[in-house]
């Protein structure tokens, strides 16, 4: 003990410990303050809020629900309150903070504008149990959205309730499934390309179909004759991403969606890249029966953190018949109705079912059709002509000191791919991701796709400007040189972040859940 510090305590700062031989009382570092949990802030001996006395209330009606002692909950005072919170956000990295080059996840800044709509009290306070005559413009917007989001795809249909990217492959195999199932067809295998999205052939398996997988050229994209030559009686499908993993455009997915259909299959296409390629492409026009629209990615939506997300499925003339329940219809004299399953079997009575208990996520309809009324045609030409503008300016500016296993396949679309090939001995794309962090930056996307080892996957997004890609560029530069070199340094960065590096194999197989035994 001591005058200062009477107790002796010292918070446990493991690597983070200044090394300078002065013992510290805080652990703060500078601003960066050293946060304790809640449980350790407060205790469930105080309380910070007045609660009026409980004496003469008759618990009896509760029966055995009625606590025997008071909950293990930690008092705080609204200021402790508060400020705890604060202080941990100050610990995360965000859009708004700086770029942010996770590639396969477009997350860009989302304008203030739709955020705006999307809190509108008739949107923000809608609720799902509400008579239908009663929200006749919350359905008019997701009326409105489904229109547009045909028109920009080429589809026929859309089925608008999916709540994200997987929910909505999911959706669109059950699509694909029932309408096996009314013809009679019993294929029960999906064709999944090596260049494709993780989830693909998750969800496929989910579905319950038996997944086989579609090797990739040297350049990154679907090997078309293997693909072709697997076709058969028994395959249901294709999951086919594109823009693909590797950011490229896979030129002959026309071609390959005339041969599933000749051998009497379906083509899932996996939009969650379609912001590379809005208002250029429609993916209706290249033979595709199905795709979701990831509208937390490119229709302006959060992104990240468990959601919210939305997920709408488009739909060829094929399978639109066998989209789920429910979804909107505009009457003759204007108003707009809910088909549900009670009329399900007079106006889609070959609906495989439902994704969810209501219809989908208000908000995120509000922020897309804001997004896309705001933008316009041409706006929305921009967005995907500045995203591959973006990327492959990053590409570009970083393919002599970094590995681009595709850099000579032509221009990348919304992501630019690297690996990390050419590093000294014992240095990997780990080592380079923690220095970023150094930088101010959250790391890229690392080790995804899996057919490039050591990959790193950067998608600057069409939000960024060409002084914020100096920017970053020159932190990527450094660090690659540094890799090269074998600066020894870089392989325990981050040295200025709040935890030093941890053993993420550990963590996450023995991660320890609670902060005392």
């Amino acid at each position: 003990m001591n005058a200062i510090n009477p107790t002796g305590w010292r918070p446990s700062m493991g690597e983070n410990a200044p090394d300078n031989g002065i013992q510290t009382f805080t652990g703060n570092r500078a601003l960066q303050l050293e946060e304790a949990l809640l449980f350790e802030l407060g205790n469930a001996d105080r309380s910070g809020v007045d609660f009026p006395a409980t004496d003469g209330i008759d618990l009896s009606a509760l029966g055995p629900m009625a606590r025997a002692e008071r909950p293990d909950l930690p008092g705080l005072s609204e200021p402790e309150t508060v400020r705890h919170y604060t202080r941990l956000s100050r610990q995360n990295y965000a859009i708004d903070l700086g770029l942010f080059p996770l590639g396969s996840c477009t997350m860009k800044h989302n304008p203030r504008l739709d955020e705006k709509v999307a809190r509108m009290p008739g949107f923000a306070d809608v609720h799902p149990l509400q008579p239908v005559q009663t929200v006749q413009g919350a359905l008019g917007v997701i009326n409105e959205l489904a229109h547009w989001l045909i028109e920009l795809t080429g589809m026929h249909g859309v089925a608008m309730t999916p709540k994200a990217g997987a929910h909505g492959e999911l959706c669109g195999l059950l699509c694909i499934r029932a309408a096996l199932e009314a013809k009679g067809d019993p294929r029960d295998v999906i064709l999944v390309p090596e260049s494709a999205h993780g989830t693909n052939p998750a969800t496929a398996a989910f579905a319950g179909f038996k997944v086989e997988n579609i090797p990739a050229t040297p350049d990154g994209r679907v090997d078309t004759a293997a693909l072709t030559a697997r076709l058969g009686p028994d395959v249901a499908g294709v999951m086919i991403t594109n823009p693909n993993t590797c950011g490229l455009f896979e030129r002959d997915l026309k071609i390959i969606a005339d041969a599933v259909h000749a051998a009497g299959g379906y083509v899932y296409c996996d939009g969650a890249n379609f912001n590379a390629i809005v208002g250029r492409v429609r993916p209706g026009d290249l033979g595709v029966d199905a795709m979701h629209i990831n509208l937390h990615k490119t229709f302006s939506t959060p992104h990240g953190g468990g959601g919210p997300g939305s997920g709408p499925v488009v739909l060829s003339e094929a399978l639109s018949p066998f989209g789920p329940l429910p979804f909107t219809a505009r009457q003759a004299d204007g108003s707009i109705k809910l088909i549900e399953e009670e009329q399900a079997h007079q106006e889609h009575p070959q609906a495989f079912g439902r994704m969810c208990a209501f219809h989908g996520q208000m908000g995120m309809y509000t922020r897309a059709l804001a997004y896309i009324l705001s933008h316009g045609a041409d706006g929305l030409r921009q967005v995907s002509g500045d995203a591959v503008l973006n990327a492959n300016y990053v590409l570009r500016s970083l393919d002599d000191v970094l590995d681009a296993p595709f850099g000579g396949a032509g221009p990348c679309m919304h992501e630019a791919l690297f690996s990390d090939d050419g590093f000294a001995e014992g240095f990997s794309t780990n080592d380079l991701a923690k220095g970023l962090i150094d930088e101010g930056y959250h790391p890229m996307t690392v080790y995804f796709p899996l057919v490039v080892h050591g990959a790193m996957l950067v998608e600057p997004t069409e939000t960024e400007s060409k002084a914020g890609l100096d920017q970053f560029i020159g932190a990527m530069r450094s660090l690659a040189q540094r890799a090269k070199a074998g600066d020894e340094l870089l392989k325990s960065a981050p040295h200025l972040a709040p935890r030093r590096r941890l053993d993420e194999t550990l963590a996450a197989r023995k991660p320890k859940l609670v902060y005392k035994d």
